[in-house]
């Protein structure tokens, strides 16, 4: 294991009726005047936006409403979040939606103390150095960012999707309840669903290899696999849906990267796509994932990829190599079964833009810590994927 430090500093406050704290902690927080950020109007048809305004009226607290913010947030919306901000002597903020929203949020925490453009803080130009406090109130289990410093934010002028991070920008509090995602529809659900899952990979197919910490991300797994259908098909089973809301934090709330280095390769080969086409992140993970498995399977890796389709899919066959294929091909099955495109053509994507995709993918960094990848790698993965 490699050295690490840790810090699981949000306080989560999970399960039926969490949102009636919103009030007494914000007032303990010495919150005065809130931002209410939100996306497109669904927390108003699920009763998410009344009850939190009623929580805000019971402890005088004031607030201004941000609404629209888009599923891939955009750079646009953080500059006019962090105007709003500065310009009303806002003292904390409440995002309240999926992780698009509270990315976003993050994003406009930071940048209401710094006097350059935010893009900066997503092109290395600059560094974090001051946020205003911020909760979120969840409602779609995908992204983790309920409970990390991260942030994705889109240009959509540059056509880059780049990310970001502080402990700065963690939430102080967050509010998980998982009858807030009864509504969520069965596209996005399966969108979260393969979201989680392949934060689990990107910590999973990684090194050094840790025992606890590989079956931590086995048990995540495994229980995604066993309740991610249910709630599809069940959206308003309560257990199902509580099951995916904790495993969406989990998987991403710093705990199954400890000691180790993450691959997030498939990440940021997706974010090209997501930045160029405007499509579901989720979706795009669920559909290069396999062709990034099977991209990187080799000698020195298949007994990790045999694991993974023992102790997750239950294969018992002896041969390595024959087990890992099988694990690969059940993961494209599993993400097709609950209603994923499995294909980038699918989509209306043609492959005219993947030479510069992926150099783009390369332009700051090397990716790929599992296996090192090149603009050819990068290539047949997104072609493959056609």
């Amino acid at each position: 294991m490699n050295n690490f430090w840790l810090s699981l500093s949000t306080d989560i406050y999970f399960g039926k009726g969490q949102v009636n704290v919103i009030g007494k902690l914000l007032k303990k927080a010495g919150a005065e005047k809130v931002l209410l950020a939100y996306g497109h109007g669904s927390i108003k048809k699920n009763n998410v936006y009344q009850n939190i305004v009623k929580e805000l009226e019971s402890y005088s607290i004031s607030f201004i409403e941000l609404s629209g913010i888009d599923p891939n947030p955009r750079i646009t919306t953080v500059r006019k979040g962090a105007e709003i901000c500065k310009s009303n002597n806002i003292d904390f903020i409440i995002a309240a939606g999926a992780g698009s929203v509270i990315d976003c949020c993050k994003a406009i925490a930071a940048a209401r103390y710094y006097n350059g453009d935010p893009w900066d803080f997503f092109t290395r130009k600059a560094s974090i150095k001051k946020a205003l406090p911020l909760c979120a109130v969840l409602t779609l289990a995908a992204t983790g960012s309920e409970m990390n410093g991260g942030t994705v934010i889109t240009n959509e002028k540059t056509k880059e999707k780049l990310s970001t991070g502080s402990l700065k920008i963690k939430p102080r509090f967050s509010i998980l309840d998982p009858a807030y995602t009864f509504t969520v529809p069965k596209d996005q659900t399966a969108a979260g669903i393969a979201d989680i899952m392949s934060h689990v990979f990107e910590q999973y197919f990684s090194y050094p290899e840790s025992t606890i910490l590989d079956h931590l991300s086995e048990a995540v797994l495994k229980t995604v696999i066993k309740y991610g259908p249910i709630a599809i098909e069940k959206p308003y089973d309560y257990e199902a849906r509580s099951q995916i809301m904790w495993s969406g934090t989990i998987a991403l709330n710093g705990l199954l990267g400890t000691g180790k280095d993450g691959d997030w390769a498939t990440h940021l080969i997706e974010h090209e796509i997501s930045a160029k086409y405007d499509i579901t992140h989720g979706v795009g993970l669920a559909i290069l994932t396999p062709h990034w498995m099977r991209k990187v399977l080799n000698n020195d890796n298949v007994e990790r990829f045999a694991q993974y389709g023992r102790n997750v899919w239950g294969i018992e066959k002896k041969d390595l190599l024959e087990t890992a294929e099988e694990a690969i091909d059940k993961t494209a099955y599993f993400f097709k079964s609950i209603g994923i495109p499995d294909k980038l053509s699918k989509l209306g994507i043609d492959d005219s833009m993947f030479e510069e995709m992926a150099e783009s993918c390369l332009k700051y960094n090397k990716i790929g810590r599992f296996k090192n990848l090149d603009r050819d790698d990068i290539t047949e993965i997104y072609r493959n994927s056609l």
